[in-house]
């Protein structure tokens, strides 16, 4: 009687696990770089299983996907990309690992913006894909994540939706904090110089003049002309402000602080988060270290 009765106390535990285990699966998502990767963990949350494909201080543009990448699509339920062009390897990758995941463009309905003095090679196209560089741009990759969440797990788009928005509220008060701070800076001051041009958005967004010696890719090569006037010009126009960045070789930029004698005001991060101990190590705290470091640099008391 009593082993009877603790068969069928297992039976009912059994039916009860089988009967919850589908309703607490989680999302199976993939995000292919450590911003985006950071926008839909805070939108997903606990309802999703989140792998991201290029890590902290990873480079997107020059990134070899490994299989273990083509195994995470295979499995995923969802696929997110930056688009614009981007993520060169994306397709590529899609098509090998044979995943029937929906693929959300996070820069959907963002306009996108062309690079500054750059010719396209023929085929090629001139767009800028760091839309991620204003905070409002950040927002519609907010609002493209929650509505492709909602889509492929409607079951917790409540969670998502609440978490879209309390999300979306603190991009909105950083936006206006960096705008207050750069608008407190004499316009004459407002240039600085970077590894590659990863900041056009930025540019546009908050009133700051981004030179830099390489162009979209970081697997450009600056020539000695472009550098030589890009030390003319620095030299000049007084630009105080020379940064490295965490995805790029930062000895070019060092020869250029040589050669004008402006320091090096630290670095800032354009297309990775840094790691966890590190102080950019999410989307938020990015955008802070950057404005804090870029505003002190300007303001001569970097």
């Amino acid at each position: 009687m009593m082993i009877r009765a603790f068969s069928s106390a297992i039976f009912a535990i059994a039916l009860m696990v089988g009967a919850v285990s589908p309703a607490e699966a989680k999302t199976k998502v993939v995000a292919t770089f450590s911003i985006l990767g950071d926008m839909v963990r805070n939108v997903g949350g606990d309802k999703i299983e989140l792998t991201t494909l290029v890590g902290p201080n990873g480079d997107a543009h020059v990134y070899t996907p490994q299989p273990k990448d083509a195994v995470a699509l295979a499995k995923a339920d969802l696929v997110f990309v930056n688009g614009l062009g981007f993520e060169g390897w994306i397709d590529r990758l899609i098509e090998a690992s044979g995943t029937s995941a929906p693929v959300a463009v996070a820069t959907e309905g963002i306009e996108p913006h062309a690079m500054k003095g750059e010719t396209p090679a023929q085929g090629a196209t001139n767009t800028d894909p760091h839309a991620w560089q204003t905070l409002q741009n950040g927002i519609v990759y907010v609002r493209n994540i929650a509505k492709a969440l909602v889509t492929a797990d409607p079951q917790n788009a409540g969670q998502y939706r609440a978490n879209a928005d309390a999300y979306i509220a603190k991009l909105e008060a950083l936006d206006a904090r960096a705008k207050r701070l750069i608008a407190a800076l004499p316009e004459a001051r407002r240039k600085v110089v970077t590894a590659h041009d990863a900041f056009g958005y930025f540019e546009r967004a908050y009133g700051i003049e981004f030179l830099a010696p390489i162009g979209v890719s970081t697997e450009g090569e600056a020539s000695a002309a472009d550098v030589a006037q890009l030390i003319t010009q620095i030299r000049s126009e007084g630009i105080s402000a020379v940064f490295v960045e965490n995805i790029t070789d930062p000895s070019l930029v060092q020869q250029i602080s040589r050669e004008t004698g402006v320091a090096i005001g630290g670095r800032i991060f354009s297309d990775a988060l840094s790691g966890p101990d590190e102080p950019a190590s999410t989307y938020l705290k990015m955008f802070e270290h950057n404005i804090s470091l870029l505003t002190a640099a300007m303001r001569g008391s970097s």
